[in-house]
């Protein structure tokens, strides 16, 4: 081992020693551009034994001499693993720095040797943590899926969190992935710490609602009431005894929690039908003024909340059939941001569907909204779009305007294709069928694009 140590200093330090010659850079001229103390320097390239250099220092030599960040990555290995030692406080920049610029290569030659012993799982774990909390949530995902694959304790601490980061990485706008995702996680939510379980159910809840998991995202709505409700509690009574607080650090105040809970819990019930249940629900983050514990931005959370219920009782009249509401409601829509009309939109063409009545008027009112929906990328309102176009589709066979229902019939089709949501698109196929022998050559012609794409899409993941 020690022969193969001196091989690879000498490589690494014979490269940097080449360009230096190259370059006509002394050492003290080198140190000086690098801002690498000048008798640092020495002892890193003529010490015997030479120092260990850090990756930074690495890096810094590299831009001197202008060399592409990740330059003579493939041979620092050996200044943090040596003789079977690790230096962790030199290993863990490393890897974190590899998958910063990409040298996937030294990340899957290093993370085996790594391995060799389970106690350098935490070590993964670490750099997995480095990268998420930096924002690079993608170049987290293989040293996270290492700890999940390698770790034997299925309740440690560092595996549930990986479950979870996992997770959260994973969401996206393909349907069908977010499906697996929640499958995958779902069992370790309650394995987690408080302040991330929250987040864990308000996630799980959002992600199924999406998905139209209505059970599924109530059943996590439920869950995620009942642990702010309980974190609420405990808190209080520590308060009330002059105990110091000990709420947990969160993503969002604790007040959004406990009133996405009901939020979601009011939503499934609607889309289930169940209107005067939902009505409780929303009733109760209508007015949140009494909860206490609330700072600046729990405040503002109390203001949305106020905002988001009154326009959600709207749509529970609206849909129960109180059409009176129906102007009032569209007057209080256009008060609204314009990323939170569309909701107030599906539920009156919806009811218009129901209920047999005309909304021509509001919707060319609200038509260059409508216009601007194609922007949205992310599921929530990608899954409200479709929904949209859905029920627009049937409101224009409804009204006997048959080319303009195929337009929105097509429309919705390739929407649910994008995002891969396979019961929406038979839904459509189903609906453009009905209607087919009315479809101009064009529209026939979109149409038989996207099915068929979708068709070969299919075939070659079966391959793969």
């Amino acid at each position: 081992m020690g022969g193969l140590q001196g091989t690879m200093h000498w490589s690494l330090r014979s490269e940097i020693e080449r360009h230096r010659r190259e370059c006509g850079y002394t050492l003290s001229k080198l140190g000086e551009l690098t801002g690498i103390n000048h008798g640092s320097l020495s002892e890193i390239l003529n010490g015997n034994p030479p120092r260990a250099m850090t990756i930074g220092q690495l890096d810094a030599l590299a831009a001197v001499f202008g060399r592409e960040p990740g330059w003579l990555y493939e041979l620092y290995t050996e200044e943090c693993i040596s003789e079977g030692r690790i230096s962790r406080p030199r290993l863990i920049p490393y890897l974190v720095r590899c998958a910063e610029v990409g040298r996937k290569d030294c990340i899957e030659e290093v993370v085996p040797k790594l391995l060799d012993n389970p106690k350098n799982i935490s070590t993964l774990f670490l750099v997995a943590e480095q990268l998420y909390e930096s924002g690079k949530q993608k170049e987290s995902i293989p040293f996270y899926q290492a700890v999940v694959d390698s770790e034997k304790d299925g309740h440690s601490d560092q595996f549930v969190m990986s479950q979870y980061r996992l997770f959260r990485a994973a969401l996206g706008t393909n349907s069908e992935e977010n499906g697996e995702a929640v499958i995958r996680f779902s069992p370790y939510r309650n394995r987690l710490p408080e302040n991330y379980q929250l987040d864990a159910l308000f996630q799980l809840a959002r992600v199924s609602y999406a998905l139209q998991k209505w059970k599924k995202s109530e059943q996590y709505a439920d869950e995620l009431r009942f642990l702010a409700e309980t974190i609420y509690i405990y808190e209080l009574d520590r308060l009330k005894r002059d105990k110091k607080s000990e709420l947990p650090e969160t993503e969002r105040p604790l007040v959004y929690y406990y009133a996405m809970g009901h939020l979601y819990k009011g939503a499934t019930l609607e889309m289930q039908g169940m209107y005067a249940q939902a009505k409780s629900y929303v009733q109760i983050y209508a007015d949140l003024g009494w909860f206490e514990l609330l700072d600046e931005v729990g405040h503002q959370e109390v203001e949305r909340f106020r905002i988001w219920a009154k326009a959600n009782l709207y749509t529970l009249e609206v849909l129960a059939g109180n059409t009176n509401t129906i102007e009032e409601y569209a007057d209080y829509l256009e008060s609204l941001p314009p990323n939170e009309i569309l909701p107030g939109l599906i539920s009156i063409i919806k009811s218009a569907n129901i209920y047999d009545f005309c909304v021509d008027e509001i919707l060319e009112r609200f038509s260059m909204h409508i216009a601007n929906f194609g922007q949205y990328t992310d599921a929530i309102r990608l899954d409200r779009h479709i929904r949209f176009r859905y029920q627009a589709a049937i409101y224009e066979f409804g009204k006997g305007r048959l080319e303009k229902g195929i337009e929105e019939t097509i429309c919705c089709l390739s929407l649910a294709s994008l995002i891969n949501r396979f019961e929406d698109a038979l839904k459509c196929i189903a609906l453009f069928e009905e209607y087919r022998q009315h479809a101009s050559p064009i529209q026939v012609e979109r149409y038989q694009t996207i099915v068929t794409g979708r068709k070969k899409e299919n075939i070659l993941s079966k391959k793969n």
